[in-house]
């Protein structure tokens, strides 16, 4: 099956990227800590081979339909520093669902639709996401900052299908009128990258904040990047970004191939 189904997703969640503080509070002793509450709107597409057939099939969500199919989703950043050292996790968490009438951009079992037949689509995915990192700050000042960073990331993916078939005149011959599969996959991959911000502005109050990583291991290639602006106050910053994450995976995997893409607003908070 090879079909492009519409997905809603809005999470209220803290987020993957971090904003650097100033170069003292980098470099300081003392433990610093920093996170981040956005809203993150992102399109979801990819390639998924659901088990008990050789089916094939695509998803793609559409972040103009956020909210109707939503069941739930959240994400959670969480970064300690003392120096120039530090880490993070960052945790990912979705449960949306999507469905598509009468479409005949579909096949079961290897075989397409004969003429005048359709198919009802439902796909429901549940997936987490995990990353684990440690940093080091090796530039820590007022007006820009570079951390590296060295870890790992955890994909846990579930996708659920399921289709009813329908005829214009007569019964239908065929794999099955109806029926559901399930595809999912567990992949663990060691991920390098780099994150930091420039400032700019008379008290070097706006910064452009970004993120990268690449990394592999039990899938061929993961890596995300991400970039904004933002606006920083006393008691923390206000930020705009766009974010994308891609996975691809091995050869024989049940998913594919996976991606997220899209825009986030955030408040980050410093203490």
């Amino acid at each position: 099956m090879r079909r492009a189904i519409h997905l809603p997703l809005l999470a209220l969640s803290a987020a993957l990227c971090t904003l650097p503080q100033n170069a003292a509070a980098q470099t300081a002793d003392d433990w610093k800590f920093h996170a981040i509450i956005y809203g993150y709107f992102p399109d979801i597409g990819g390639t998924t081979s659901f088990s008990g057939g050789n089916t094939g099939g695509s998803i793609n969500v559409n972040a103009e339909n956020l909210i109707s199919d939503l069941k739930f989703a959240f994400m959670g950043f969480f970064e300690a520093r003392r120096g120039r050292w530090g880490g993070f996790v960052d945790y990912m968490y979705l449960d949306v669902n999507g469905s598509s009438s009468s479409t005949r951009n579909f096949a079961v079992a290897g075989h397409p639709l004969p003429g005048g037949v359709t198919a009802d689509l439902n796909l429901n995915l549940k997936g987490s996401i995990v990353t684990f990192a440690g940093e080091y700050a090796a530039i820590a000042n007022p007006a820009s900052s570079v951390d590296v960073l060295a870890g790992a990331r955890l994909i846990s993916v579930k996708e659920n299908l399921g289709y009813q078939l329908s005829a214009d005149l007569g019964p239908f011959i065929g794999p099955g009128r109806s029926g559901n599969s399930e595809a999912k996959d567990d992949k663990w991959d060691g991920i390098v990258g780099a994150k930091g911000r420039v400032a700019f502005g008379a008290n070097r109050e706006w910064f452009v904040p970004w993120y990268v990583d690449v990394g592999t291991g039990q899938s061929d290639l993961t890596w995300q990047a991400l970039g904004g602006i933002g606006y920083s106050f006393k008691w923390g910053q206000v930020l705009a970004a766009w974010r994308y994450l891609d996975y691809k995976f091995k050869s024989g995997s049940a998913v594919e191939s996976l991606n997220f893409n899209g825009p986030m607003i955030g408040v980050a908070f410093n203490w």
